[in-house]
């Protein structure tokens, strides 16, 4: 019964490390990334399509995206979309394609962004701590319940504690990796 507590337990923190990874892809590095544009749909036949899902997305260079749509009618809603969106760029529609021209990250933006970041961190690790407190929880029922000792309840948190400090050591690390990038020029 313990170990199946962690082992969900686990789960839960290895989702929230996930979740900060993903979050982390929409920040701007040095480098433009599609990444950026993933959230954002167009109305595609009454339906709110991803722009991938209506074109295709290139980087030609490190701070331009060109989004090609497979039906010409659609530059226009694309331009709009990503206008609305308020990614810090402007679209420029050439009738063919929207092209998307980033200008190259000033030091304030990239600390900025680095402050981003750490907000982003900061809640993955709030979330880490409560997936900690819901194992320990569901371990003190167990124990109040009377189907495990006091003991095997000890060694249950001090196992969940560990798990707990590991990711934690996770998501600092990825933060690291992740302010790297975004200071490399």
């Amino acid at each position: 019964m313990v170990n199946d507590i962690l082992d969900k337990t686990r789960q839960q923190m290895d989702k929230s490390l996930e979740a900060l990874k993903k979050e982390f892809t929409s920040l701007r590095t040095g480098k433009v990334s599609a990444k950026i544009i993933d959230g954002i749909t167009v109305d595609y036949y009454g339906t709110a399509t991803p722009l991938s899902g209506v074109g295709s997305i290139s980087t030609p260079d490190a701070n331009t995206i060109t989004i090609t749509p497979w039906e010409k009618g659609l530059a226009g809603d694309i331009e709009k979309a990503i206008a609305a969106a308020n990614i810090g760029v402007n679209p420029n529609n050439n009738g063919d394609s929207v092209i998307l021209s980033f200008p190259p990250m000033t030091s304030e933006q990239r600390q900025e962004t680095v402050k981003h970041a750490k907000t982003m961190t900061e809640k993955a690790k709030v979330a880490v701590r409560n997936n900690r407190q819901d194992g320990n929880n569901k371990i003190k029922k167990l124990e109040k319940d009377k189907e495990i000792t006091e003991d095997e309840s000890k060694q249950g948190q001090d196992k969940i504690q560990k798990l707990t400090d590991e990711f934690i050591q996770k998501v600092d690390d990825t933060f690291k990796a992740k302010e790297a990038d975004i200071l490399k020029i």
